[in-house]
């Protein structure tokens, strides 16, 4: 079956929804984690990973905590695949010099980029709402196996300058950042949880449910849902795909 939609812009998660939550947990978590203490030491002066530092020492509580401690509490976070915004901002560092070495290549769901290229063309404005941070995002989107993807996306939005992804707020937010009426946005996400607060403040919002993904037992409660994005056709502008 498919949906149909008429809004000005779609919002898109990335785990689990353009891309396999299996590729960010096998090899760009360990990637990470391979390089966090020579970040650490080597990096110390860089303004982002010093803003990272001083959140894990605030959320740790002790202001005086080494390069050791902070390693090791970033490994503690990335087991519990906790989405806590230094280790994301730390990530995305990571990952952004590794996806500019040539040494990572994102992945992306077959039917995804097809669509996004199709809407784009069609006048939907398109923006990234993820857990990892915009660095992450942007190294994702620029080093596509299908090149880079970049030119599509308006914005990117992460728990930094948008808020917790569970959280109403977040979204009103990402609205008023982009202009464009809550109603006339689509969220798509594979976690009900994300889709209810999307819901919660006005926007649109379709489940992506795709088969050996985390959620896909789960389901996405109420919500419509897609298993692919072929399954959603988008409207804008009288003009419809």
């Amino acid at each position: 079956m498919t949906l149909h939609y008429d809004v000005d812009a779609v919002v898109l998660d990335i785990e689990g929804t353009t891309s396999a939550t299996g590729f960010v947990v096998d090899v760009l978590y360990p990637y990470s984690r391979s390089r966090f203490g020579a970040l650490l030491s080597e990096q110390s002066g860089d303004p982002d990973v010093v803003r990272a530092v001083a959140q894990v020492r605030e959320e740790l509580g002790d202001p005086d905590a080494d390069t050791s401690r902070i390693e090791k509490a970033l490994n503690a976070w990335l087991d519990e695949d906790r989405k806590a915004t230094p280790l994301k901002t730390l990530q995305g560092v990571i990952w952004s010099e590794g996806f500019a070495r040539g040494d990572l290549v994102s992945h992306f769901y077959d039917d995804v980029v097809p669509a996004l290229r199709a809407w784009h063309t069609a006048g939907v404005r398109l923006y990234v709402y993820s857990s990892g941070s915009v660095a992450a995002q942007r190294a994702w989107f620029a080093s596509s196996p299908q090149g880079d993807l970049l030119p599509l996306v308006s914005g990117l939005y992460d728990t930094e300058n948008a808020g917790p992804k569970q959280e109403t707020e977040s979204y009103a937010r990402i609205a008023r950042a982009t202009g464009v009426a809550p109603k006339r946005l689509l969220f798509l996400s594979d976690r009900p949880g994300e889709l209810d607060a999307a819901r919660a403040a006005g926007w649109q919002a379709v489940g992506i449910r795709r088969s050996g993904e985390p959620y896909f037992e789960q389901g996405v409660g109420d919500h419509a849902q897609a298993g692919t994005f072929d399954e959603i056709d988008i409207s804008t502008s009288g003009s419809t795909l």
